[in-house]
């Protein structure tokens, strides 16, 4: 008897350390090709669909979005136009399409983005534009590969290889700069 009552204290101790935290969230393949659809004439489209508020064991909060990015192929030699995020962690998954980025190094010029902007708003939070990146790395990306790109790291695709690249984008917030409970409609 004394075994069984320590076994389900035992128990509920262990329930109690794993209970569910939040409940999933869903961003359904239909709704980024829906996006992808949509943005298709254009040149360039990032599109956020959802930000996440997420709770974690201590009750720190922190957000995530999820996006899809297009770029159609380009033609000849590119203006360059790095950008970095101050705050954001972006994870690229390359659903289709294969391009050259740049990562690293600096940015020519460097000018903040404005506040007011949607980088800023909706998509990365303070941000830094400017022209090319000095002694970054070049490497070729392509469907199915995934590259994570810290704060504060210069990043651009100097040359769309193919007709068009699709990548979705998770965009990691632990300054919750994101407006959580973002939902496209």
């Amino acid at each position: 008897m004394k075994l069984a009552l320590v076994f389900s204290i035992a128990c509920a101790a262990w329930a109690q350390q794993h209970e569910p935290r939040g409940a999933a969230t869903d961003v359904k393949g239909e709704q980024i090709d829906a996006v992808v659809k949509k943005t298709a004439a254009q040149a360039v489209s990032d599109t956020q669909i959802r930000v996440v508020g997420i709770h974690d064991e201590h009750n720190d909060e922190y957000n995530v979005g999820v996006g899809v990015v297009h770029r159609a192929r380009t033609q000849g030699k590119q203006t360059p136009n790095g950008i970095e995020h101050s705050q954001i962690t972006e994870v690229y998954h390359i659903i289709s399409g294969e391009a050259t980025l740049v990562t690293g190094g600096t940015i020519e010029n460097p000018k903040e983005s404005a506040p007011e902007s949607q980088v800023v708003k909706l998509l990365n939070g303070p941000s830094t534009t400017g022209g090319a990146i000095l002694n970054g790395v070049s490497r070729k990306v392509t469907t199915g590969d995934v590259v994570v790109i810290p704060p504060n790291t210069p990043h651009w695709f100097s040359e769309i290889n193919s007709d068009q690249i699709v990548y979705l984008v998770v965009r990691i917030d632990p300054h919750k700069v994101l407006p959580a409970g973002y939902s496209l409609k």
